[in-house]
């Protein structure tokens, strides 16, 4: 059983905690900041060691679990995210953030255990969802999950098409660009293919950031099999992103998959690692990883040393493998 979330789930949720709330909760507002700016920019092991002074003071610091939990889940060491989340969760049972990040982590575990296991971790990341969106009703974040969710879930595991439709209505009033690409979804589940293409070009049109909504409609293109039509849409979605986000991870992975023009989906994952824009969801250890795989097999082995050696110096607990 796999499942897989928003790539920008993770951002969008990052935005929604503010230096208040960090501080409602115990972390300073130094810490807060620091601690964010190593997460996003994905030096791990600089943000485990603030995270480690900070509960050193005080184990009980609920924020502090969670960021561990979502460094761990950058690191792709799940069990000890699930641990650090669920602890976070025991101390902070009414804060919408730590419930969705609980999911995230659960959904991990679900991708790689074994059948009943995972069925018994979907209906734990169900109900940490749901929880997170009774919470807070206005945490995107924890909506687009739990409609991804719904979206690839049997029935039996808590899911179903039924659920995801009604959490298209959900999302209209807090992201049209959202509930479009849910709904494309749901229609290419149903084979109406047509619909699904209509609903991710809808999303373009609704989004905010262009540039990754070109994307999902580029992820379309590939599953159909159209492979020129997913270089043209990775093409336009990268020409407008002129801040190098991680739509040029999205486009490199894009070409890397499909064997097409290799040296540029290297340059856009430079490009992606030289900016100012980074994501969460592509913290730059993990770009790094990926680069110097593509530069091996491009026969640049030097230069993919180097990109290892910069990883291994940001997280040197990072499995990639895992």
């Amino acid at each position: 059983m796999s499942f897989s979330f928003s790539r920008t789930a993770a951002l969008l949720s990052l935005l929604l905690i503010t230096t208040a709330g960090f501080l409602a909760q115990g972390l300073s507002a130094t810490s807060a900041d620091s601690i964010q700016q190593d997460l996003v920019t994905g030096h791990a092991q600089d943000a485990l060691n603030r995270i480690t002074s900070v509960l050193s003071q005080n184990p009980q610091d609920a924020v502090a679990l969670e960021l561990r939990c979502r460094v761990l889940l950058q690191e792709r060491q799940w069990s000890a995210a699930v641990s650090s989340c669920q602890a976070a969760v025991a101390k902070a049972p009414q804060s919408s953030e730590a419930h969705y990040w609980l999911g995230r982590a659960y959904g991990e575990e679900a991708q790689r255990a074994p059948r009943i296991t995972a069925f018994l971790l979907a209906r734990k990341l169900d109900a940490e969802f749901q929880q997170a969106v009774a919470l807070d009703p206005s945490n995107l974040a924890a909506y687009e999950a739990l409609g991804q969710f719904d979206l690839q879930a049997p029935a039996i595991a808590g899911g179903g098409l039924g659920k995801a439709r009604a959490i298209v209505n959900k999302l209209r009033p807090l992201s049209p660009a959202a509930a479009h690409a849910l709904a494309a979804g749901i229609a290419e589940s149903e084979k109406n293919y047509s619909l699904a293409e209509q609903e991710w070009k809808a999303e373009i049109a609704t989004s905010q950031d262009p540039a990754e909504a070109w994307m999902d409609l580029a992820g379309f293109y590939h599953r159909r099999g159209d492979i020129d039509a997913m270089v043209r849409a990775v093409e336009t979605g990268v020409a407008i992103d002129k801040q190098h986000t991680i739509a040029r991870v999205d486009a490199a992975h894009l070409l890397i998959q499909t064997g097409r023009n290799l040296p540029e989906a290297a340059q856009w994952l430079r490009e992606y690692l030289a900016s100012s824009h980074k994501s969460e969801d592509a913290p730059a250890f993990a770009i790094h990883t990926q680069l110097a795989a593509l530069l091996n097999r491009m026969g640049q082995t030097a230069e993919a040393q180097e990109q290892m050696a910069m990883a291994e110096s940001l997280a040197p607990g990072y499995k990639p493998r895992s």
